[in-house]
């Protein structure tokens, strides 16, 4: 019964991928399996030494730093975070972070890690989109690797603004001092993989690290869907 109803639908209002926006065929969801396929991966993951790893040297202390996939200027990453962020869709989230999470289960990068933890938005922000892009990616990575989720310990005190139009200078000014840890002992001696959907200029990144790295014994790594190419 719930086939025909979906078929039914799918008549007046099919699914369609969020990349290529072309019917999405039985067994699909959110990405047609062309588009999946083609997806820009980086294999960060098994590269130690990679270049994200060569951007964050000497400004956080890390184990590792990786991203499942580059985030090019109309490519197939800037429409699934669009999805996620803007189109109030925040079940693609779960299914990326599930792709990352089978991406990354079986490697080194992860084997360590005790608390999967997102970047945190401000509660004003987070009401008006109704939920955190990069708690939901987390969601989807501890389906694949069993690894727990813990959202609320870090938390972000000031709603800053857009960074979008920001120079790099800028946008550390705009995230200095914005996050806070609420329990620094819920960290302490843990291996942290910080979450977020894209990295730009680190900023931010670097910001919620350096509170993380105040609860003793804590460390770092840090993992997102997308990168600049």
């Amino acid at each position: 019964m719930r086939n025909i109803f979906r078929d039914f639908l799918d008549l007046f209002f099919p699914y369609l991928c969020v990349v290529c926006r072309e019917r999405l065929s039985e067994g699909e969801e959110y990405i047609c399996t062309d588009c999946l396929l083609l997806l820009p991966t980086t294999n960060f993951h098994l590269q130690p030494d990679n270049r994200l790893e060569q951007f964050f040297a000497g400004r956080i202390p890390f184990q590792h730093i990786a991203a499942y996939a580059y985030f090019v200027k109309g490519g197939s990453i800037q429409n699934i975070i669009h999805e996620l962020k803007y189109n109030h869709n925040s079940k693609i989230g779960n299914f990326i972070g599930e792709l990352c999470g089978e991406t990354i289960k079986n490697s080194d990068f992860i084997s360590t890690i005790d608390l999967l933890v997102p970047v945190p938005l401000h509660p004003k922000r987070q009401k008006e989109r109704g939920y955190n892009q990069s708690a939901e990616i987390c969601k989807g990575i501890s389906a694949k690797t069993g690894i727990p989720v813990d959202g609320e310990n870090l938390i972000r005190k000031i709603n800053n603004p857009s960074q979008t139009k920001n120079a790099r200078f800028d946008r550390w000014k705009n995230v200095e001092d914005i996050f806070s840890v609420i329990n620094k002992n819920a960290f302490e001696n843990k291996h942290i993989l910080l979450v977020d959907d894209v990295i730009t200029t680190g900023s931010t990144l670097e910001s919620c690290a350096k509170e993380i790295l105040k609860s003793e014994g804590s460390k770092i790594s840090i993992y997102a869907v997308g990168t600049a190419g």
